[in-house]
């Protein structure tokens, strides 16, 4: 089994909460992928502005380089990243083989119901939900992939 799996999914699927309670319980280090947004990106975010693939390329090399450099040192870790394109997946992909990805399936109205009830502070505001289910490109047939239901 792989030591090293990415919790993806939209925003509200539940990835922090899943993914920090799977770090705990096996003790591997927990990494929150949206810790590692520009700020820039932030900024876009809070002002409900979707990221682009050019937002989004910076952040998704810095998250492979932080998988890999857990995977040199052998230390085990759960990820959290959206990770809504084939090719975002892919890229984290190429230096872990062996990657595993949890996706966490939600519906649209769910979603939204989530994000909306979030406490104050997170830089996702419920006008993104929309363009995250836009962007999504779902792991189906994918190898390496467990699918859960968020609900």
């Amino acid at each position: 089994m792989s030591a090293f799996a990415v919790v993806m999914g939209v925003a509200g699927c539940g990835k922090s909460t899943a993914a920090e309670a799977v770090a705990g319980r096996l003790g591997w280090t927990f990494i929150e992928g949206d810790a590692y947004h520009s700020a820039a990106s932030k900024e876009k975010m809070r002002r409900g502005i979707p990221l682009t693939d050019g937002d989004r390329a910076a952040w998704l090399a810095t998250l492979a380089r932080l998988l890999g450099e857990h995977a040199r040192s052998g230390q085990p870790v759960v990820l959290t990243c959206s990770s809504l394109k084939r090719r975002y997946r892919d890229l984290l992909r190429a230096g872990i083989p062996g990657l595993r990805f949890v996706y966490l399936e939600i519906d649209p109205a769910h979603a939204l119901e989530r994000v909306a009830a979030r406490a104050g502070g997170h830089p996702f505001p419920p006008s993104l939900v929309e363009s995250q289910f836009a962007t999504l490109e779902p792991p189906t047939g994918e190898p390496g992939v467990l699918t859960l239901s968020a609900r």
